[in-house]
């Protein structure tokens, strides 16, 4: 079988090469990086430089032209903006290789704040309070209806985030990134959790969920350290929203568990692989290859069973500048290196792509503090 990932600058197509190449799979690699830290893995079979889907259009026509002219069996998309070029040309792309990607409706559903928050609220989930305003002016006049401290978010998936805590940051902050169409959202206080599916036309074939741990930025952002766990709440919960919209493919559901009254509650859904795919892997969800193989097969047998209390740790760069920026974790950051069972995604046997992010590692804390969004680039939320 021969697969090709989007991304390569991404840790989770480092995961997802690393789990396809392990098992004798060929694995593709695009990527507008040539540093891309999947490209100096040793499973990565071919290295090719693409246009980013992420600022270039042409990236569709780029990935059609090249199955057409090579054998791929298997797209994976990584990127929220490689999934939904993908999306555009699925027909053409469907008549060379086989791409297990959720229809265009659900994923204009998952890939729009706006839309996932009205249609979960429909289905009975429970979700932030939410205000959906149209202009700055809109956002001020609700600014003392609003409870505090308070999040704006661009209601796509690449949006911005930002914290306000009284009506004049509203204002200001709504403005900052007015062009990405935010909603406001209270804020909801309580640990991050994840559930994770593979689905087949509807019908979940592999299941996973975690809790972060440590994350970075601190004040909300990906997982720097993070726990497999399960629980029926939240199972039942991540089920309902991807049942009812006949998902088909990978999704993560994102929760917070309500330190008020112990619900779980929607943050959104994220219509593509997670940052977080490693620990998935380690606990014995592959989803990369079980994705391949249902899209190769029609089926696969279903994996809900899985590790719980399985550790995994991101530390370049995302549990460094976790306890730089919070140094309140430092304590557990020095004991986590003590801990036996913890999981990294530095793999010894393939080095060389660790040594690509601490490089990395640097250059992103100098860009980072350059553009002044190293040390709480949402903002700090006075709960």
């Amino acid at each position: 079988m021969n697969v090709l990932l989007t991304d390569g600058n991404f840790k989770h197509t480092l995961a997802a090469v690393r789990s396809l190449g392990k098992r004798g799979i060929e694995v593709t690699v695009l990527s507008h990086l040539s540093v891309s830290i999947s490209f100096f893995s040793k499973y990565c079979h071919r290295r090719v430089i693409a246009p980013d889907p992420e600022k270039d259009p042409l990236f569709a026509a780029f990935l059609l032209d090249y199955v057409k002219k090579n054998h791929v069996d298997v797209v994976l998309p990584v990127s929220f903006a490689a999934v939904m070029q993908v999306s555009r040309i699925r027909h053409e792309l469907e008549k060379y290789t086989k791409i297990p990607l959720a229809d265009e409706t659900a994923l204009d559903i998952a890939g729009s704040k706006d839309r996932t928050i009205q249609y979960a609220e429909k289905i009975g989930i429970r979700v932030p309070k939410t205000w959906y305003p149209r202009t700055e002016a809109e956002a001020g006049a609700i600014a003392h209806e609003v409870s505090y401290p308070a999040v704006i978010k661009g209601s796509e998936e690449s949006g911005f985030v930002r914290y306000a805590n009284a009506p004049y940051e509203l204002s200001e902050k709504y403005r900052f990134i007015a062009r990405y169409s935010p909603v406001i959202q209270e804020y909801i206080t309580g640990e991050g959790y994840g559930f994770f599916a593979l689905y087949n036309h509807g019908t979940a074939r592999a299941i996973f969920m975690h809790k972060r741990i440590r994350e970075y930025p601190v004040t909300g952002g990906p997982s720097a350290v993070a726990v497999s766990v399960n629980d029926p709440a939240l199972r039942d919960a991540g089920l309902r929203i991807l049942d009812s919209l006949h998902w088909h493919g990978v999704a993560m559901v994102e929760f917070k568990k309500d330190e008020k009254t112990g619900a779980f509650v929607l943050m959104e859904i994220n219509p593509k692989f997670w940052g977080s795919l490693g620990l998935s892997i380690a606990a014995g969800v592959d989803f990369p290859y079980l994705a391949s193989r249902m899209a190769m097969d029609g089926d696969i047998e279903p994996v809900f069973h899985y590790e719980s209390g399985v550790k995994y740790r991101w530390l370049f760069p995302a549990d460094l500048f976790n306890v730089i920026t919070n140094p309140r974790s430092f304590p557990d950051f020095i004991r986590d290196f003590g801990d036996r069972f913890m999981q990294y995604d530095i793999d010894m046997h393939d080095p060389v792509p660790a040594f690509i992010q601490m490089g990395m590692t640097v250059a992103e804390f100098m860009l980072r503090v350059k553009q002044k969004r190293f040390w709480r680039p949402h903002g700090r939320p006075h709960c």
